[in-house]
């Protein structure tokens, strides 16, 4: 009967520690742009959830639908908002960061095909730990947001 009751309050005591916590980045909401024909480049955006307890990083990404993959943001420079390539996109412990149109977000440059709503895209993220998180990401029509012409 006491290493019942042992147990017990041993299994109250431990079980924060083995409820299923979310860990590693998990990516949400994720989606590539849609674009016209002949346009040569589109972007991916998504929300990009660090799970883990350590500030995490994605500094590269690839896709075999573009020649070029890399990651930007926009910058007001002299008034005007640019686009700018960057090394990496910070993801603080246990934060969301969103890839929206008109800030963070996966340029694709160099489409080697058109992107055709509703399919699929391959998409890979790589993270600074070497970590890899492969994605299958919608292409969604063109809405809100800032283009992307003249990338």
């Amino acid at each position: 009967m006491r290493s019942l009751l042992l147990m017990l309050l041993l299994s109250c005591w431990l079980s924060p520690l083995w409820a299923v916590q979310p860990d590693g980045v998990v990516v949400h909401e994720a989606y590539v742009r849609a674009v016209p024909p002949g346009q040569p480049n589109s972007a991916a955006f998504m929300v990009l959830e660090n799970g883990d307890a350590v500030d995490r990083a994605v500094v590269a990404a690839t896709s075999p639908v573009a020649e070029v993959v890399e990651l930007h943001t926009h910058r007001e420079e002299g008034g005007m908002m640019r686009m700018r390539r960057i090394e990496r996109i910070a993801l603080p412990a246990g934060e969301r960061v969103r890839l929206a149109p008109g800030g963070l977000h996966v340029m694709l440059i160099g489409l080697r095909q058109p992107l055709r709503v509703d399919e699929l895209v391959a998409l890979e993220l790589q993270l600074d730990d070497g970590s890899r998180i492969g994605l299958d990401v919608p292409v969604r029509a063109l809405g809100a947001g800032m283009g992307h012409q003249g990338h």
